[in-house]
């Protein structure tokens, strides 16, 4: 395979005299190697301490100003409460303690969404660098690609291979931009077509398959299936985006070759309970909730171990959520990894 890291090696064997536009070419190609590890990771180690800086400085203003304004109500509160006790003023002292405790809940209920508000712009931001990258990174492989077949001849199986991989790009702004789409239009999705009885089993694997073609990955090689007969009631296309999203997410944060297994049981209370289980590192407990939240990305964005941007999980949540179920994540019990329970209302097979 021919990727963007031999390009420059590639265009480098033109002839003596390249051409302005191999030139530029050639000077993509060598731009796009990167530096050395260790100046990348003092970079990457040093400029996310500086944005952890920043954040923090955001969260301290208000948090500040809510202490201090919390610890002077109290002062004022207690001063009051002895000055009308001395005077026996009750009712006074009755109306002005209601008072203060008001204000003191209502300090506390402004420093409680001031944070969240905070928390939710610093990941909007950090949603909108990882779109960003996530666009710029795909077009600019294309435009690669196609400078290059313009102006070298190659091989057919060179050219098979760049098409190839300029297919893979495109599949990945295609799959980007279907994302955003999608949490845009969630609640009216699937509004257009009936309920049908849906069974599980050939929805999933079609799922996994799709999912694993995406990733230029062998269905047989990555996943392993166990189901007991089951359907749900409800529109497919919200099952396929449910599936998707999570069979995605569990190939991404899988090992180094990942092994996902699904499971479908019927319980004895009408519920469906999909396992979606990986071979990662799991899912530190702590950000078990904020993993589903809009925009929340467990890793830093500056890192960018993985492609994404925390709209996933949050599609996950809101779409089981609306079919009436719950999802859940937790460590697998035997070995490594993450497992995705998806609860639904539904029966066995008929």
């Amino acid at each position: 395979m021919i990727g963007r890291r031999n390009l420059g090696k590639l265009i480098g064997k033109e002839a003596v005299k390249p051409s302005a536009g191999q030139q530029q070419v050639e000077d993509r190609g060598q731009t796009s190697l990167p530096s050395s590890g260790a100046d990348s990771r003092s970079g990457s180690r040093g400029t996310e301490a500086l944005m952890r800086k920043v954040r923090r400085g955001r969260l301290r203003l208000p948090i500040t100003l809510s202490v201090v304004l919390m610890v002077l109500n109290i002062a004022l509160m207690v001063f009051w409460i002895i000055l009308a006790a001395q005077i026996y003023w009750w009712s006074a002292l009755t109306v002005g303690t209601v008072v203060f405790v008001l204000i003191l809940v209502g300090l506390s209920l402004y420093l409680v969404l001031t944070i969240k508000e905070v928390r939710l712009n610093q990941r909007q931001s950090d949603f909108i660098d990882s779109v960003t990258h996530e666009l710029k990174t795909p077009i600019a492989s294309l435009r690669l690609y196609l400078e290059t077949l313009q102006i070298r001849s190659l091989s057919d199986e060179q050219r098979g291979e760049f098409y190839g991989t300029m297919k893979s790009e495109l599949e990945r702004l295609d799959h980007l931009i279907s994302q955003l789409l999608e949490v845009k239009r969630l609640d009216a999705l699937g509004m257009q077509s009936d309920p049908e009885d849906i069974l599980l089993e050939p929805l999933i694997r079609h799922c996994a398959k799709l999912e694993c073609n995406r990733r230029q990955l062998e269905i047989d090689q990555v996943c392993e299936f166990d189901f007991e007969p089951a359907m749900v009631h409800t529109r497919r296309i919200l099952l396929e985006m449910i599936f998707r999203n999570v069979i995605d997410n569990a190939i991404k944060y899988g090992g180094t070759e990942p092994k996902v297994q699904i499971q479908v049981r019927v319980s004895s209370g009408g519920r469906v309970i999909t396992r979606v289980m990986d071979n990662g590192e799991g899912v530190d407990p702590e950000i078990r909730k904020d993993i589903f939240k809009i925009f929340y990305r467990g890793e830093s964005e500056l890192e960018r171990r993985k492609t994404g941007t925390g709209l996933g999980l949050y599609i996950v949540r809101t779409l089981v959520h609306l079919l009436g179920g719950k999802v859940t994540v937790h460590d697998r019990l035997d070995q490594p990894g993450s497992v995705f329970a998806i609860d639904l209302p539904g029966k066995a097979e008929a």
